[in-house]
C-alpha cells in the first residue's frame, strides 16, 4: 500500500506514522537537503507506538518528498 495523507496525518500501508527523526542534513547542501533520510519514526499498530522496521523506513524515504517534508518540520 502507497503512503497517503489524510488531514495532515501520515499512514503507511494504512498505519498511522509519527515522530520522524530525520538525519544526514547538510546546511551546505541547502535547499535541496539530498542527503537528508528519515532515520526513525513511530507507527501506531493495535494502539500501542512502535519504532518503524527498517523496510518501513526504506518505504518512508522512497517518497522524497515526505523526506524534504520532514527536513523542513526539523528545520522550521
Amino acid at each position: 500500500m502507497p503512503i497517503t495523507y489524510i488531514n495532515k496525518q501520515i499512514f503507511l500501508n494504512g498505519l498511522e506514522v509519527s515522530d520522524f527523526e530525520v538525519d544526514g542534513i547538510d546546511p551546505r547542501d541547502y535547499p535541496d537537503f539530498c542527503d537528508a533520510y528519515i532515520a526513525d519514526a513511530s507507527v501506531l499498530e493495535n494502539g500501542k507506538w512502535r519504532e518503524a522496521t527498517d523496510a518501513e523506513l526504506d518505504e518512508l524515504n522512497n517518497d522524497s518528498d515526505l523526506v524534504y517534508e520532514q527536513v523542513e518540520n526539523y528545520l522550521y
